[in-house]
């Protein structure tokens, strides 16, 4: 058996299960999210401890232990994204670099010659900290949140794509607290020998 599947995931107070048709859904006070479950797994509320455990039908077949352990980490990110949520910080390095939210698009000034626009997906809530940067040294700064783990990670590692962080002057979008290796440039010398 997955060694993740077996473990049981702590429900916090105000939040709920509900099932039909193998359809999961979980609410909470941030909001709720839907996923289809596999019909190899099974889902339910224990009701004296009050978790919920997933059970896996076959446990010798390979592709159904790995569904058993992804099919709980998926319930458990939803379990922690209703009641908690989460949080994506992102850093603008670059001079004259900027960052805007406008009409339901991210707006990037990242160093071509039009700005970049991305739609911000359902659910994703962007909020500007710094819109520009002043210098190489004080970057723009900007955080996402969400109650969908998946959807929230995906647009900001596609946001980080438009311009990720090149090695030599650190220029780019990179997460809070990523550290970018950094390259020596190219040394020029006389010519005299």
């Amino acid at each position: 058996m997955s060694r993740i599947g077996k473990k049981p995931i702590s429900v916090p107070p105000g939040v709920k299960l509900e099932q039909k048709s193998g359809q999961v859904k979980i609410s909470g006070p941030l909001g709720s999210i839907e996923v289809t479950c596999r019909p190899q797994i099974e889902v339910r509320l224990d009701k004296a401890t009050g978790n919920i455990v997933v059970d896996n039908k076959n446990p010798q077949v390979r592709e159904d232990k790995q569904l058993h352990g992804t099919m709980r980490a998926l319930l458990a990110n939803m379990v922690e994204g209703v009641s908690k949520g989460f949080e994506k910080k992102l850093e603008v390095f670059g001079t004259g670099y900027t960052v805007k939210e406008q009409g339901g698009k991210i707006v990037l000034q990242v160093g071509f010659a039009n700005p970049k626009e991305m739609e911000i997906p359902k659910g994703v809530k962007v909020k500007i900290d710094v819109a520009a940067t002043r210098g190489d040294d004080t970057p723009a700064k900007f955080s996402m949140s969400s109650v969908d783990k998946c959807v929230l990670g995906r647009f900001a590692a596609d946001v980080r794509k438009m311009r990720p962080p090149e090695p030599y002057k650190g220029k780019g979008i990179r997460f809070s607290g990523e550290v970018v290796k950094r390259k020596v440039g190219k040394t020029f010398t006389s010519g005299t020998a």
